[in-house]
């Protein structure tokens, strides 16, 4: 088997050379004056609606579009605020929740910005009125911004007015959001961002009790929930039930078995697990360090440890009772902090142990959580617990492995997974069966209508062959999803902590071995990018025809290139076939809904065409000159948005050695970055990427790859993992100066 390489090299940085044209509409569009006459009247109604409301509470408008709309063709002079853009007022994004998919966008603005946008619609309606009768064209518009047209532009310059005409064209109507939930529980309760200190505002509302757990979400007991529906139900953006049933276990039994045995830890990895409470009475106990941060008040119950200690006992020894799922990680010590200790938890306790946890533990990068909720989640927005797993992804230099939770036995149909199975930047695992089928608990992914979860999958038991755990009681013979999630994790954890990856590439690595030349179209629900090969060595190594590669790298302009990388020619042609995957841990806001993830990088890899890439994907967005694709298709064809993007080109009998653009046979990159806020948000961002190249004819061509590469300034180093662990070794030793 070949090693894999890791290049480094320089990448360039260049800010985007677009500027903004005229705005313009689509070649075949036509806005009436009827449409006109609509909008303003719906902006009426919500300027009636918010003059009888209290004036500190600022007013909140959403408008409807006609498609999932791109951030470019959003509202720009509509709705816009004093020395603000209008993309500046939006606290909410959220798609329809019957027949196609479309964007309901809501912003936080003034009443005078209500009654200017009135005044603009109205003037543009007179203007189309006065020069184009009922109905205003593209070439209409083009004449307007092109001079053509002579005439008061109503007290706009030219530019500005053709604005406002073209920002119509997408929205439906404008109108008020009010949610209205029936609750008997605790909530977790999301408000808009008006702007205006929480507790200030709903003490004005007349509540009283009000347990933050951010700047703009809170738990409420039942009746002031229900209080805050009946004073200001158009405050809330989103809310979720606070207690949780959590995922269950399926299918265990007992079985005492007293012959296991284990050595002392020495300098092995420390991974961090988040579960229920720990059972000190195990074999392996000296390899945990336990913290039980479960109330006194809470009572024991007498199964409380069963789940997070099968779950530490996989990650400390699992193939020393499971030799057929031996994976050449070997021994992890863990750090086990319990949270629970039943199928019941609080969210909310939940989420700000989370948050206490991670702030005085930095030493660990690498976390196994593997609770679930039995509630699915919400197709419009992610789970609070979600939601700060992103967070602190984003802000740390860590990483969460989450179970994608289990469907009870009894479940009829599909079943959406649980929170916290829709954190976007940590991995989700869900389970396959012996044969790589998907497991009858798994459950069904596809975060916020689109963001690919699972992310991969790992054998987790079922009925004919099941995993087996270490308890205070014995082994359990056990099948679920929080026993395929420990594997990845000490898989991770091996990348991370012994060979040195970063957590971009580790998780990249772990992806690109899911995906394999097997599985180029399309993402699975149920099994994500694909199962994760069980031994470690098969991520760290590829196939004697095959050239993976993996570079690091940061984002800090608009492009991050290198056009440089010489692939091998044979005959003047590439004997080879590409997959690249990406993996970047971006700014999230929950606040935001379905818009969640703050920065897109689009990759472009393939051979060099002059100034341009030839994809290997066929990704033709931001190519200059080439036709418009619509939001909704570059996030299925590009998955734009998403933090992981895994492609590559198919392998089949009739494949054939490619073109090469120049005589060198150069291949680049390209990663264009995209910010759905402030145009500086992705600025400093890290990414991942890991590329596998195979050689069609079954050739061993490493080695001309290496010459060529270190010909071209790149430095290549081969890694080897035997020299690795041993570096890691001498790294963790204690030396006593004594």
């Amino acid at each position: 088997m070949n090693q894999i390489l890791e290049l480094k090299g320089r990448f360039e940085q260049r800010k985007s050379s677009q500027r903004p044209g005229a705005p313009t509409l689509p070649q075949d569009a036509v806005i009436s004056l009827d449409h006109f006459e609509e909008l303003i009247k719906n902006l009426l109604q919500v300027q009636a609606f918010w003059t009888k409301q209290p004036s500190f509470i600022k007013p909140l408008v959403s408008v409807y579009y006609d498609q999932v709309i791109a951030k470019s063709n959003r509202i720009q002079a509509l709705l816009v605020q004093k020395n603000e853009k209008a993309n500046g007022s939006i606290v909410g994004a959220k798609f329809t929740s019957t027949g196609e998919k479309k964007h309901i966008i809501t912003h936080c603005v003034t009443l005078e910005a209500i009654q200017e946008t009135i005044t603009r619609l109205e003037t543009a309606r007179s203007f189309i009125q006065d020069h184009f009768g009922d109905e205003i064209t593209n070439t209409d518009v083009a004449a307007i911004t092109s001079g053509k047209i002579k005439a008061d532009f109503g007290g706009f310059p030219k530019t500005k007015l053709a604005r406002i005409i073209v920002d119509t064209l997408r929205v439906e109507k404008f109108g008020v959001e009010q949610l209205s939930v029936v609750s008997t529980v605790p909530s977790i309760v999301t408000i808009y961002d008006t702007g205006v200190n929480t507790v200030d505002l709903l003490q004005k509302v007349g509540l009283s009790k009000i347990e933050l757990l951010d700047r703009t979400t809170m738990r409420l007991q039942p009746g002031d929930f229900e209080l805050l529906q009946e004073k200001a139900p158009y405050l809330i953006s989103m809310s979720v039930s606070d207690i949780a049933k959590l995922s269950p276990i399926v299918a265990a039994t007992e079985e005492v078995d007293s012959k296991i045995t284990i050595p002392a830890p020495n300098n092995e990895p420390i991974v961090g697990v988040i579960d229920t409470v720990f059972d000190q009475d195990v074999y392996f106990s000296s390899w945990v360090d336990y913290h039980n941060l479960v109330s006194e008040d809470i009572p024991d119950v007498p199964w409380g440890a069963d789940h997070g200690t099968a779950v530490t006992s996989i990650i400390v020894d699992g193939p020393s009772f499971n030799p057929e799922l031996e994976d050449g990680c070997g021994r992890f010590r863990v750090r086990h902090f319990g949270v629970t200790n039943g199928d019941r938890a609080s969210s909310f306790s939940v989420i700000k142990a989370i948050k206490q946890i991670i702030a005085q533990n930095k030493d660990i990068k690498v976390w196994n959580l593997s609770l679930g909720s039995m509630l699915e989640v919400n197709d419009n927005f992610i789970s609070p617990e979600a939601a700060i797993l992103d967070q602190i992804e984003y802000e740390q230099d860590v990483i969460f492995i989450i179970s994608g939770t289990n469907k009870p036995r009894n479940h009829p149909g599909k079943m959406k997974i649980g929170a916290p199975a829709d954190s976007i930047n940590s991995i989700v695992v869900n389970s396959v069966d012996s044969e790589g089928n998907p497991a009858l608990y798994s459950r069904d992914g596809i975060v916020l209508s689109f963001f690919t979860k699972p992310d991969v999958s790992y054998f987790g038991g079922d009925q004919e062959k099941k995993i087996k755990v270490c308890t205070a009681m014995g082994t359990k013979k056990v099948t679920g999803t929080s026993f395929a999630a420990p594997w990845i994790t000490r898989k991770v954890a091996y990348l991370i902590e012994v060979m040195g990856f970063s957590r971009e590439l580790s998780k990249a690595l772990i992806v690109d071995a899911a995906r394999g030349w097997h599985k180029q179209d399309s993402v699975s629900s149920l099994v994500g990018f694909g199962v994760v090969p069980q031994n470690i060595n098969e991520i760290l190594h590829s196939a004697n025809d095959e050239i993976r590669f993996v570079l690091n790298g940061v984002a800090n302009k608009y492009e991050t290139y290198n056009y440089n990388l010489p692939v091998p020619l044979e005959k003047g042609k590439h004997p080879f076939v590409a997959r690249a995957t990406l993996c970047y841990f971006p700014e999230c806001n929950r606040n935001q809904g379905v818009d969640y993830t703050d920065t897109e990088l689009d990759l472009h890899f393939g051979r060099v065409t002059g100034q341009t890439i030839q994809t290997i994907n066929d990704n033709i967005q931001a190519e200059d000159g080439r036709f418009y694709l619509g939001e909704s298709k570059v996030r299925l064809l590009f998955r734009k948005w998403d933090n992981v993007k895994s492609f590559g080109e198919k392998l089949t009998s009739r494949t054939r050695p490619r073109k090469s653009y120049q005589d060198s046979g150069i291949w680049g990159f390209s990663l264009k970055m995209k910010n759905r806020l402030q145009s500086n948000d992705g600025n400093g961002i890290k990414f991942g990427i890991v590329v596998t190249l195979k050689e069609i004819h079954g050739k061993n061509r490493i080695e001309d790859f290496i010459q060529q590469c270190s010909m071209r300034g790149w430095l290549v180093n081969r890694i080897d993992v035997e020299n690795q662990v041993e570096i890691y070794n001498q790294a963790e030793e204690v030396i006593d100066l004594d």
